[in-house]
């Protein structure tokens, strides 16, 4: 019995280690469009933050990806999208998105995400959905027209929020790639390798795309305006990369094996309201009441899908893209 207790002990602590991590991934990952907009007002272009910030993340991560090449072998196709949704595409639709709108609100309509993976579930994979992750994209769907204010023609630059809603697609097409194989027997690849190379490959991509070489570089030089608060825009940039992408993948993978997709998943949802409130704070912008309440809806409709998602092999409908995802969630993320 006092074995048993222990055990019990150290299953309770590595749970809430995980769920330590996990909350740290979500802040990480929420301060990057707060560190990323004075850049972007300060004279960069939304794809050049985008590519200093994966480039900048891609270096660092290079060890990792030596360490897994055997991943170009074993799983190019897999590589090659999730750097071109999971990191490129995301990350620069929504960057590009919160240089138009508030970052509380392209971060919400990002999180639109889990009722469009699920509608990709029903209507073009044909499999049956819970009647919990349904009610999930109903309450998402009803959130987010609170959170844009459709009652008003749309409080937001209409290019703006599909912008937002790019970066919600490209992530629908990450949990897409991130379920396949995964019922074939094969064993699975190793996120932080399958990080490390959606990295290089979106720097790579990007590099084409944002053209950095055009970049008015003197602009890390100067400071950057936060709210009237002048910040070092080397500082803003060393966060962008090391805080909110390295360390927000690496501790979400990290409590992805201590916990569950399911629940990490859940948890991430918090980068959304971290977002919203450093905004607020940070950045002085600030949400209606109704887009408050509707971003909470929102929040709840994410909470349900991701959170009634079956067991492996169960053959219970689905509320997700398929089986547990053994990469980590914002992945993003923004």
């Amino acid at each position: 019995m006092p074995v048993r207790m222990s055990e019990s002990s150290q299953v309770g602590r590595g749970k809430g280690f995980g769920l330590g991590l996990a909350l740290g991934s979500a802040l990480a990952f929420g301060g990057s469009g707060v560190a990323a907009k004075p850049l972007i007002e300060a004279g960069l272009d939304p794809l050049h933050v985008v590519w200093l910030r994966v480039a900048g993340a891609a270096l660092v991560m290079l060890p990792l990806a030596v360490r897994h090449r055997a991943l170009l072998r074993r799983r190019p196709a897999l590589l090659a999208g999730f750097g071109l949704l999971g990191v490129a595409g995301v990350q620069a639709f929504y960057f590009a998105s919160i240089s138009r709108i508030p970052v509380g609100v392209a971060l919400l309509v990002e999180y639109f995400a889990p009722a469009l993976v699920l509608g990709w579930v029903r209507f073009v994979q044909r499999r049956p959905v819970t009647r919990a992750a349904a009610l999930g994209v109903v309450l998402a769907v009803g959130g987010l027209a609170c959170v844009v204010e459709v009652w008003s023609g749309l409080s937001f630059d209409a290019l703006g929020l599909l912008l937002a809603l790019g970066a919600a697609c490209c992530q629908v097409g990450y949990f897409v790639l991130s379920d396949q194989g995964t019922d074939s027997g094969d064993e699975a690849p190793d996120p932080l390798g399958v990080i490390a190379y959606g990295l290089l490959v979106g720097a790579a991509v990007l590099t084409v795309v944002a053209r950095p070489w055009s970049m008015d570089w003197s602009v890390l030089a100067n400071a950057a305006d936060m709210n009237g608060t002048p910040v070092a825009a080397w500082l803003l940039l060393a966060w962008i990369v090391l805080i909110a992408t390295v360390i927000a993948y690496v501790t979400g993978v990290v409590a992805v094996r201590r916990l569950s997709p399911q629940v990490a998943g859940v948890v991430a949802c918090l980068e959304a309201v971290i977002a919203t409130v450093l905004a607020w704070f940070l950045l002085g912008e600030h949400l209606s009441a109704p887009q408050i309440v509707g971003g909470a809806v929102v929040l709840v409709g994410a909470f349900i899908a991701q959170s009634s998602t079956p067991a492996k092999n169960t053959g219970e409908p689905v509320a997700s893209g398929g089986p547990e995802r053994e990469l980590s969630t914002r992945e993003s993320a923004a």
